[in-house]
């Protein structure tokens, strides 16, 4: 049975589940840069706002309802874990695979450090020289290694992957993740500028009601990141490393 107590920190974590879902706005100015001239940026990312906000509202609501019509109050953070289901494997299979390719843009990471240090130490030939390789059964084809590129991006995919192996907590962490990001990066930022842009009158009923959305955003992150601190602590007990159930 589920406790009164343990029913609100998983209420607490599942919020900041559904913020991590909506912290989509660190990529919004690379989108916009590759935008073209007409129709207008803002325009376009209005459109662009409403299609991914709704789609990822209805999808998330999906999954919300429908794990918990499937499996009530035992419904698993994963549903694509052996506490969910295991049945038909080719779904689950597919589903996994989908989740390893939408993941795949978060290695956005590996431009910024490699810019970072080419621009740091431009005279480490490691770090900026390429070697042109040709594979003579693939008709002279020809491809450009960096040393760098390889060690840093291999490094980091064996990283993220033992750690990922050896945390079981994932829904816990995804949810510390969302409540960390999400007042800060999907509502602060975008917010001030606004105001700074439009020059929105300080006091003015445009003024207070940011505010205000601001201040409950804020709320919604301390509560989600209670909850993702609170959750891991009974797991612990019962954590064994590289095992998919605590």
């Amino acid at each position: 049975t589920v406790s009164e107590a343990e029913r609100f920190w998983r209420i607490c974590q599942a919020i900041g589940d559904i913020a991590f879902a909506y912290a989509y706005s660190t990529v919004l100015i690379e989108i916009q840069d590759t935008l073209k001239l007409s129709p207008t940026e803002n325009k376009a990312m209005k459109r662009a706002s409403l299609v991914g906000i709704s789609t990822t509202t209805v999808f998330y609501l999906l999954c919300g309802c429908v794990g918990y019509a499937a499996f009530g109050k035992d419904a698993p953070g994963d549903l694509l874990s052996r506490s969910g289901f295991d049945h038909p494997v080719w779904l689950l299979n597919v589903a996994n695979v989908c989740v390893a390719i939408h993941l795949i843009v978060a290695y956005q990471i590996f431009s910024f450090v490699e810019t970072s240090c080419r621009q740091r130490w431009p005279e480490v030939k490691f770090v900026t020289t390429d070697h042109q390789i040709t594979i003579p059964i693939l008709g002279g084809t020809s491809f450009h290694i960096n040393g760098f590129r390889v060690v840093w991006r291999s490094a980091y995919v064996v990283v993220t992957t033992v750690l990922a192996t050896f945390i079981a907590f994932f829904n816990i962490f995804l949810a510390l993740i969302g409540a960390a990001s999400f007042c800060l990066l999907a509502v602060y930022f975008p917010i001030e500028m606004y105001i700074a842009r439009s020059k929105v009158p300080m006091f003015s009923i445009s003024w207070m009601c940011l505010q205000a959305l601001r201040l409950v955003c804020l709320l919604v992150s301390l509560v989600a990141a209670a909850g993702s601190v609170e959750g891991p602590i009974p797991s612990l007990k019962m954590y064994h490393p590289f095992k998919n159930e605590v």
